[in-house]
């Protein structure tokens, strides 16, 4: 384990990669080496972000697999679609790679081809790719070298559920979450249907059937359950800057009680240092905004044989670069929450 190790962001000029830079400018054990933004190359980091004057006096490049040789690290801050054309000349290199987008998630390749609407060309490099969920896979991602950041709605559905559905307390078939998401979860996007004026004052349900982080939930619950899932997804847009409130319905199975909910989410996060079981406290958004944690309340109604899951959290930091610090830490050998709290 290396006291100092050096970290290398492309996509620095987004909002996931900016709020990236912003934590790794604290990190005690972070050494920021090189930041690529290939619309942006050649500005300084300020003139993208003023937050940055006087801090971190760095020149946005374009990317070359040379630049990045000083690195240990390389976080992949780009759109999906990009990553699995650069992520496999890294790994040749021998760094460490966290990847931000949705190119490594999936195992199967034609799911990935139907709902992302791409061809995959770095199938190969997929069985290497461990999926950066760290309170249900914090082995696997200590002796990884690609970790596939979760998406952020993904992080907000899956986290409340886990416990529920590997330990039978709720029916795997017929669970809903409808999730609502502020505006900077679509990045950073100059399409009209993002101005100001078009979500100001009214919330919209967007990519209902087909958004591409179904089978990521689906999947993944399935893994860690052991049993098949059904699950019905809509995202919505609703004119806040950041963070995913979800609501998730499920039927209960037996006679299952909050004391019995209350014990499942103790087993699983009683040591997670970032989730918080509200129990039956309804959370907030302001109340995770600018942190790497998700509150997570309940409410059970038995007499119609059902469960609400809420969730919070902040979609660029714990649904993106707060998690990929998270699991940045995990890999080195690191505490977990070093540089986030």
């Amino acid at each position: 384990m290396k006291d100092q190790i050096k970290a290398s962001v492309l996509g620095g000029s987004g909002y996931s990669g900016l709020e990236l830079l912003k934590i790794l400018f604290s990190h005690p054990r972070v050494q920021i080496d090189k930041v690529f933004a290939n619309s942006s190359a050649g500005k300084m980091l300020h003139e993208i972000q003023p937050w940055f004057r006087n801090r971190l006096d760095v020149r946005l490049e374009q990317f070359s697999i040379d630049l990045v040789c000083s690195s240990d690290v390389v976080f992949v801050a780009l759109p999906s679609g990009e990553a699995m054309n650069i992520v496999p000349q890294l790994l040749d290199l021998g760094k460490k790679v966290v990847d931000f987008g949705g190119d490594f998630r999936l195992k199967d390749v034609s799911l990935y081809e139907t709902f992302y609407n791409r061809t995959h060309s770095a199938g190969d490099t997929l069985p290497r790719a461990v999926y950066g969920l760290p309170e249900w896979n914090r082995t696997r991602i200590e002796s990884a070298s690609l970790i596939a950041n979760p998406g952020c709605y993904p992080t907000s559905v899956i986290l409340p559920l886990a416990p529920l559905v590997k330990d039978g307390l709720v029916s795997s078939k017929g669970i809903t979450a409808n999730s609502l998401s502020g505006v900077s979860g679509a990045g950073r996007s100059s399409s009209a249907e993002l101005s100001f004026v078009e979500v100001n004052e009214t919330v919209k349900a967007y990519k209902v059937g087909n958004h591409q982080h179904i089978p990521e939930i689906k999947t993944t619950l399935e893994e860690i359950s052991g049993s098949s899932v059904s699950i019905t997804f809509v995202p919505h847009l609703i004119p806040i800057s950041r963070g995913i409130y979800s609501s998730m319905y499920a039927s209960i199975t037996n006679n299952i009680t909050t004391a019995d909910l209350i014990h499942s989410y103790q087993k699983y996060y009683s040591s997670a240092p970032f989730v918080r079981v509200l129990d039956t406290a309804v959370p907030e958004i302001k109340n995770v905004l600018y942190s790497n944690y998700i509150d997570i309340g309940f409410r059970l109604y038995p007499e119609n044989n059902q469960i609400i899951v809420f969730s919070v959290i902040d979609n660029l930091v714990k649904g993106a670069a707060g998690q990929a610090v998270q699991n940045m830490n995990l890999l080195l050998g690191y505490d977990e929450t070093e540089g986030l709290l």
